[in-house]
C-alpha cells in the first residue's frame, strides 16, 4: 500500500489516523511564537480557549490552516473545494491543564451534512504524560449522542459523553493513545468518541485542532462557526459566507516567513474568488469567543 492507502484504510477501519513529519521545524516554531502572542493578547482567556474567531483578522492563522500539507490532507477525504469552520488551539499549561472529557465533535457542530474531517496539528510533543489525545477505535460507526453538561470540575468543553456507553465501548474497542512529535498530525471522523487528559507534567501541550468541510456543507448554527475560510477550490452559490482573506497587520497578527507577499496574495486570491457578500462583522472576536464558552456552559452550542 501507499502511505495515503495505508492512511485511508486507518480512518476507515478505526475512525482515526496518524500521519508523521506533515510541518517542518520552521513553521512549528512560527506557530509557538503565534500561541504565545495569543495567549499574551488574551490574558483572561485560557489557553486552551483559543478558538478560531479569534483569526478574523490573523494572516497567519489564515496561512497556517491553508498550508497546502494540510489542506491536501483533507481534500483526500473531502474532495476539492474546501473550506476551514474552526482551527482552535487547545493548550494546556504545565501542571494546570485542563482535561476534554470523552465526546464526538458532531454533537457539537451543525453541519448539514455531517460531512467533515479534523486534523490535529501537533504544536509541542504530545504524550500520555501531558495530556494527549485518547481515541476509542471503530467508534466513528455510532450514531451522535447528545453529551451531557459536566461541571462537577474543570474541562474544556464543559461536558461529556455518556459514562455508560463510554465504559462499554470502551470495553469492547478499547483505547489508543495518540502520542505525537511537534509537525505530526492526526486525522479523525466528527463521530468518533475521544478525548485528553490533563496535563499534570512540568511540559506545555499544544495542539490546532482544524474541522474541514467541503464547500456543499452547510454550517447551521445560530451565532457561532462564522464565516468560514475558503481553503481551496470555489464555494457554492447560497451555501455559506466566506471571509476575505485578511491583510498583513502588525498589531493583528505575527511576522512570519513570506509575510512581506502575502498581503499581494490575498488580494489575488480575494479577486479570484470575488466575495461580493463578504459580511462586514463588527463584534470583536473576544466577545464571540466569551458567547461560545457561555453557550458551551449552557449546553446550546448545537442550535
Amino acid at each position: 500500500m501507499t502511505q495515503m492507502n495505508q492512511i485511508a484504510a486507518d480512518y476507515r477501519n478505526q475512525g482515526f489516523a496518524i500521519i508523521r513529519k506533515v510541518i517542518d521545524t520552521a513553521l512549528i516554531q512560527e506557530t509557538c511564537k503565534h500561541v504565545t502572542w495569543l495567549t499574551e493578547k488574551y490574558p483572561d482567556l485560557r489557553p486552551e480557549h483559543l478558538h478560531h474567531p479569534l483569526i478574523r483578522n490573523d494572516a497567519f492563522w489564515v496561512r497556517l490552516i491553508t498550508d497546502s500539507r494540510l489542506v491536501n490532507l483533507a481534500e483526500y477525504f473531502t474532495g476539492p473545494n474546501l473550506a476551514c469552520f474552526t482551527a482552535h488551539y487547545i493548550c494546556k499549561p504545565p501542571y494546570d491543564g485542563q482535561p476534554v472529557l470523552w465526546h464526538q465533535d458532531a454533537a457539537y457542530w451543525s453541519l448539514e451534512p455531517m460531512n467533515a474531517l479534523t486534523i490535529w496539528l501537533a504544536v509541542d510533543a504530545s504524550n500520555t504524560e501531558n495530556g494527549c489525545l485518547r481515541m476509542m477505535p471503530g467508534s466513528h460507526r455510532i450514531p451522535v449522542q447528545a453529551p451531557s453538561l459536566r461541571t462537577d470540575y474543570p474541562n474544556v468543553l464543559f461536558s461529556a459523553s455518556d459514562d455508560e456507553l463510554v465504559s462499554r465501548l470502551a470495553a469492547e474497542a478499547g483505547i489508543v493513545d495518540i502520542e505525537l512529535e511537534p509537525g505530526d498530525v492526526s486525522i479523525h471522523h466528527p463521530h468518533i468518541l475521544h478525548c485528553s487528559g490533563p496535563n499534570v507534567s512540568p511540559t506545555r501541550r499544544c495542539g490546532l485542532d482544524i474541522g474541514y468541510i467541503p464547500t456543499l456543507t452547510r454550517i447551521t448554527s445560530d451565532g457561532l462557526y462564522l464565516d468560514p475560510i475558503l481553503v481551496r477550490g470555489y464555494p457554492v452559490s447560497s451555501i455559506n459566507s466566506y471571509r476575505r482573506y485578511p491583510s498583513y497587520i502588525p498589531c493583528e497578527t505575527i511576522p512570519f516567513d513570506g509575510h512581506e507577499q502575502w498581503n499581494d496574495q490575498a488580494e489575488a486570491f480575494n479577486r479570484r474568488v470575488n466575495f461580493a457578500d463578504d459580511p462586514v462583522r463588527t463584534e470583536p472576536p473576544i466577545e464571540v469567543v466569551q458567547r461560545m464558552m457561555t453557550r458551551l456552559q449552557e449546553g446550546t452550542v448545537k442550535r
